[in-house]
């Protein structure tokens, strides 16, 4: 039985390949499972699913009950109308606004409990901040519209979990802002997060170290000893299963996987270019923290092969798939 709740899928940046990525879940996705819907501008995506010969007819809802029933016959669009004409691969500030109406009224179904959860497509944030939009990324974004509680960013495939401590921010300030607060806050949400949504009783999480070879007794740097490994026994205090420092060249080959269900890194890159080795096509990003269930595919707008065609929807797919177990995990 198909569940009464369905997924919203948000537009991200129009010039990008979020519309054709949705076409492409669609056509994959429409035969069987929970249903979706796009928050996304109709006549957007039926010209371009024309212009890309993509079968997929478009039908406008206008509520996200209406999606179920439609899912199996036609893509499901809730109307946000764009305020200009895209050019793929050319972003326009001024279609700014339907971006961001897109991830607010997605976010809004999402607690009031019309939608099982919200999977967003890619955003240019430069574009938006352009616009004047004071957010580094989604994660942020999404916190303050669920009234300003604390998140985590997760990078999750089916071989690693990492969550960084620091996000969006040059390597040089994600230096300067490491502190212990803000790896015991990632941890307990980790470890949160871990329970309530991966289905994992009892979470071990593996802390990264900052310096090469884990500081080497201080000699490559002393924010191990001053503030790695006091958090970590702040955690174990409050029951987590936290282990390290450990050094980050030797946290994720695949034995040393095997000996934990996450691994806080902090920084940007640190937790990014391991799990995108491993799985790039099929690596999902999931807010921690939120009260609903939020992923996204785990790469950028792709500008560059914007309206070719060329899009792989793999990654999104992956997005939808982990959102729907989530949220049966949820109960909805």
């Amino acid at each position: 039985m198909t569940p009464s709740l369905p997924l919203a899928i948000t537009m991200g940046e129009p010039a990008g390949v979020g519309g054709e990525l949705s076409l492409k879940a669609w056509q994959v996705l429409h035969k069987a499972g929970r249903a979706f819907f796009v928050l996304d501008d109709p006549a957007r995506l039926s010209a371009l699913a024309a212009r890309l010969g993509l079968d997929v007819p478009v039908r406008e809802i206008g509520t996200p009950e209406d999606a179920a029933a439609t899912f199996a016959a036609a893509l499901p669009v809730l109307p946000v109308h764009l305020a200009k004409p895209v050019t793929p691969g050319q972003p326009d500030p001024e279609n700014a606004g339907a971006t961001l109406e897109a991830i607010e009224r997605a976010a809004l179904f999402a607690m009031a409990g019309t939608i099982a959860g919200v999977v967003t497509n890619p955003i240019q944030k430069k574009t938006l901040q352009d616009a004047g939009f004071k957010h580094p990324g989604h994660t942020e974004f999404l916190a303050e519209l669920a009234g300003g509680v604390e998140v985590a960013m997760m990078l999750a495939c089916p071989q690693l979990r990492v969550v960084p401590v620091t996000i969006h921010l040059s390597l040089a300030d994600a230096v300067r802002a490491l502190d212990g607060e803000a790896i015991e806050r990632a941890g307990r949400i980790t470890a949160q997060g871990l329970v309530e949504l991966f289905g994992i009783e009892q979470p071990r999480l593996a802390v990264a170290a900052l310096n090469p070879h884990a500081g080497e007794q201080g000699a490559m740097g002393d924010e191990e000893r001053r503030v790695i490994a006091p958090a970590i026994a702040a955690l174990q205090r409050a029951g987590i299963d936290a282990r390290g420092p450990s050094p980050a060249d030797t946290l994720f080959h695949a034995g040393a996987r095997t000996g934990y269900d996450a691994a806080l890194c902090m920084y940007h890159d640190q937790a990014l270019i391991p799990i995108k080795t491993i799985d790039f096509s099929g690596g999902v990003n999931v807010t921690l923290g939120l009260p609903f269930v939020r992923t996204s595919p785990d790469h950028g707008t792709a500008l560059d092969i914007a309206g070719t065609g060329r899009a792989d929807p793999a990654s999104l797919l992956a997005a939808i798939d982990m959102a729907d177990d989530m949220a049966r995990r949820r109960g909805n």
